[in-house]
């Protein structure tokens, strides 16, 4: 971890919830002998960028287990709809930080270098208010896949749309066409974040069931900085046997 002395704090935090309706008690599966809130942990522990790590959970099971691998934690309300209002919250306990990167806590493959890449953007700009990633993804099944969440870009690279379906639509493909999935690694100013979460669920945002696009519906940009980070998260306990072997042959 690096302390900036540019007057900006970066502080990342993985938001890790027991009930989770596809699997509940996620966090704390067992994949290759460690819980996989810890696997998230130490992959973020490669980071550079960020001055403080915290995983912010509302569950006193979740925190005895990151306490007991050396994590830090922030207790949050169990009524929270969403990631980010449970994010929000957690900021409050932290009034030197001034912006936040969100790191999903079901990804244990992720790449330290995607989020230090992200922190950048944000050191680079401290008045982003917020910026997120995308990886290229050419396997049709996957765009097809409502549960792939795609995004279309401007010539900025500045997100114009995010969405389950598949976008664009190919009528035609011309040369350089590139199809994008979204990643869940956001980064945000803090004053961005505690304005973001005023701001009443928008009408796009219900019909997908996409938190982000609260965000375009009210005007703000969305930086996206495109990886070859391919990594997948554990989203149901089905895909957990892959995910654990990839852990294992990354060893």
């Amino acid at each position: 971890m690096n302390r900036s002395s540019s007057g900006l704090h970066l502080v990342g935090i993985l938001p890790a919830r027991w009930g989770s309706s596809r699997f509940p008690g996620k966090p704390l599966h067992l994949l290759a002998g460690k819980p996989l809130i810890q696997h998230v942990w130490e992959r973020c522990l490669g980071c550079t960028k960020l001055d403080e790590l915290y995983v912010a959970t509302d569950d006193d099971r979740i925190r005895d287990a990151v306490l007991s691998f050396g994590g830090k934690v922030l207790m949050t309300s169990p009524d929270h709809p969403t990631g980010t209002d449970r994010l929000a919250e957690a900021v409050k306990a932290l009034p030197q930080a001034t912006h936040v990167i969100n790191i999903q806590g079901d990804e244990p493959l992720i790449d330290p270098a995607l989020i230090d890449d992200l922190a950048a953007a944000m050191i680079a700009d401290p008045e982003l208010p917020m910026a997120t990633a995308a990886n290229v993804i050419e396997d049709e099944e996957a765009i097809s896949d409502p549960n792939v969440v795609k995004v279309v870009l401007d010539a900025t690279g500045h997100a114009l749309y995010f969405s389950r379906s598949p976008i664009p639509y190919r009528r035609t493909v011309p040369a350089g066409l590139a199809v994008y999935r979204h990643k869940g690694l956001y980064g945000y100013k803090r004053d961005f974040l505690e304005r973001f979460v005023t701001w009443p669920p928008s009408v796009l945002e219900q019909t997908e069931s996409l938190e982000q696009l609260r965000a375009l519906e009210n005007g703000a940009r969305i930086k996206v900085l495109i990886t070859e980070d391919d990594s997948i998260g554990l989203d149901t306990p089905e895909q957990a046997p892959l995910v654990e072997s990839l852990l294992l042959s990354s060893r």
